[in-house]
């Protein structure tokens, strides 16, 4: 494990963009040769899901904070269907000139959608028990192993439950950013656990996960072993695997997932990956070293985390179903510089990145938080211009307070609620170092407010390499909630990959690599191109 730290370390620190230099990339681009953003497995028997229409259209996305207020939806392929799509699946197309590209549910670094999911299923009508790969630009499934038929009291799940698995294609993205396209994978698969915590959510469903499944484990489960099942095919890695169902997920887990690996070992196995890229024209080998030293190995269960408790902020923020909140979710391109946010807004969006039990998406987590935001706000009617911290537990303040400038004012905001822990450092216009640090990208200082996610690096990283990409994806969980929150107000939001990583550590007067940054994001209000034609998601499906 210390050989897998320094590693870790010494890939963290080679993917740092700075104002000499930025991280290995591609020298150049050829947009023509852009990998196929949609996996299949040719052979694989493919089944139809039903696309969704008005079902749960009542569930306002208001609702999603109430806990209680939604009744669990039937357990039916249907509302897995629905899961699936409002997770995971295209939220629309657009069209600019004879170029044609599809969106998704779940955002990603450059459009590019390295996550890949399977669902695991042994009690669902309609579907025959087994593994299945999502294929988003069909909504249909994809039967990659089926199991044989077993007794009812002989099935390795709990009774409405399902398993969905992670994965990633790290050369979807390493295609376009080069070494630091690790990174980026690790955020999406982030956007993507929120996304699927959001859909469950919708639907009444429980969602958690599963943090003692190990990589191998994970791979065998999914069938990613399966070299032969590749051919000259992009590898896939494992990410994550997450229990969906009505109740908690409450089975021992070795059991559940010794169980599945034996009915996969009797299954029958179907299909073959397409090739996504026929002529690669760059390698990046510390990727594929990165990805070996974070691999997950077998974790305890993580001690119990008690959530701390938080008056809820309630808002006028939208009367919209949530579904059509998450399926309009857009990146913003650009912001107009000049529109001021409300401050209950700015207060009711933070108040969200606040963990809440049995509040999506953080009830999915098991360990308490270890991302929190430095803010850089410039446009917040009552909200003076500067530069804010807002550790997301009690214990995280004095930690920031100590490897941060002494000269910080660690004061409250004007009309600040007394439960939201957010301080201002320093009182100025911090547009200009806003935009530096973000890679010179006026997104960054053109909006209402913009964002770096500082991550509890040494001590996380020292307790278990494979906990270096947890930090991602809080950070890319982090990412959604501003997402929805934007879309809920009337403003939009983006992500930012790409940021000068020490100059934002010196601003802050960090020294060392206890705390480091790891995302960014901005919200404001966008302006619209509006030579872009937007087209359904799913207008080539007929009769669905």
């Amino acid at each position: 494990m210390p050989d897998n730290i320094e590693i870790i370390k010494a890939y963290h620190q080679r993917s740092k963009h700075s104002l000499q230099k930025y991280a290995a990339g591609p020298g150049t681009l050829d947009w023509d040769a852009q990998p196929d953003p949609f996996r299949h497995f040719a052979g694989a028997a493919q089944i139809p899901l039903p696309l969704l229409k008005q079902q749960r259209a009542d569930i306002l996305y208001e609702d999603l904070y109430r806990p209680g207020r939604i009744a669990p939806a039937a357990w039916s392929k249907q509302n897995i269907a629905a899961l699936l799509e409002l997770s995971l699946g295209l939220s629309a197309w657009k069209q600019y000139g004879p170029t044609r590209w599809s969106l998704r549910c779940n955002p990603s670094s450059g459009n590019l959608h390295p996550t890949e999911a399977y669902l695991i299923h042994t009690n669902v009508s309609q579907l025959a028990a087994g593994v299945y790969h999502y294929r988003s630009d069909e909504h249909s499934l994809e039967a990659r192993c089926l199991y044989e038929n077993k007794q009812p009291d002989d099935n390795p799940l709990p009774d409405n439950t399902i398993l969905l698995g992670l994965s990633s294609i790290h050369w979807r993205e390493a295609w376009k950013y080069g070494e630091r396209a690790w990174r980026y994978v690790q955020l999406d698969v982030g956007h993507a656990i929120a996304c699927v915590r959001y859909a469950a959510a919708i639907l009444g469903w429980q969602m958690q996960i599963l943090d003692e499944v190990t990589d191998q484990q994970l791979s065998q489960l999914l069938g990613l072993e399966r070299t032969a099942d590749f051919a000259k095919a992009e590898q896939e890695h494992p990410d994550v695997l997450l229990a969906i169902g009505t109740p908690a997920f409450d089975a021992d887990v070795n059991l559940t997932v010794n169980a599945l690996l034996e009915s996969n070992r009797s299954g029958k196995w179907q299909g073959q990956a397409n090739l996504l890229d026929p002529r690669p024209l760059y390698e990046w080998p510390v990727i594929d070293e990165v990805s070996a030293a974070a691999e997950r190995q077998a974790t305890p269960a993580a001690e119990a985390y008690e959530t701390e408790t938080h008056p809820y902020i309630e808002t006028a923020s939208s009367n919209m179903a949530a579904s059509t909140l998450i399926k309009q979710r857009r990146s913003a391109q650009a912001y107009d510089g000049e529109t001021i946010m409300q401050q209950t807004v700015f207060y009711a969006m933070l108040d969200k990145l606040l963990p809440r039990a049995h509040v999506p998406p953080w009830d999915g987590m098991t360990h308490r938080p270890r991302i929190h935001p430095i803010l850089f706000v410039h446009r917040v009617e009552g909200v003076a211009n500067g530069v804010y911290a807002l550790p997301r537990y009690t214990a995280a303040m004095p930690l920031m307070k100590e490897n941060m400038r002494a000269e910080f004012k660690w004061e409250r905001p004007a009309g600040c609620p007394s439960h939201l822990p957010l301080y201002l450092l320093i009182a100025a216009n911090c547009q200009n170092a806003a935009r530096t640090i973000a890679c010179h990208q006026d997104i960054a200082s053109d909006g209402a407010f913009s964002l770096a996610m500082l991550a509890e690096y040494d001590s996380v990283l020292h307790a278990a390499p494979w906990q270096y990409r947890d930090l991602y994806w809080e950070a890319g969980m982090l990412g959604q909630v501003l997402y929805l929150e934007a879309e809920a107000h009337n403003h939009r939001a983006t992500g930012i990959g790409c940021f000068f990583d020490d100059t934002l550590h010196e601003t802050l007067g960090i020294e060392d690599t206890c705390l480091q940054d790891v995302y960014h994001f901005t919200v404001g209000q966008a302006i619209i191109d509006q030579r872009l034609i937007s087209l359904p998601p799913y207008g080539h499906l007929k009769n669905r």
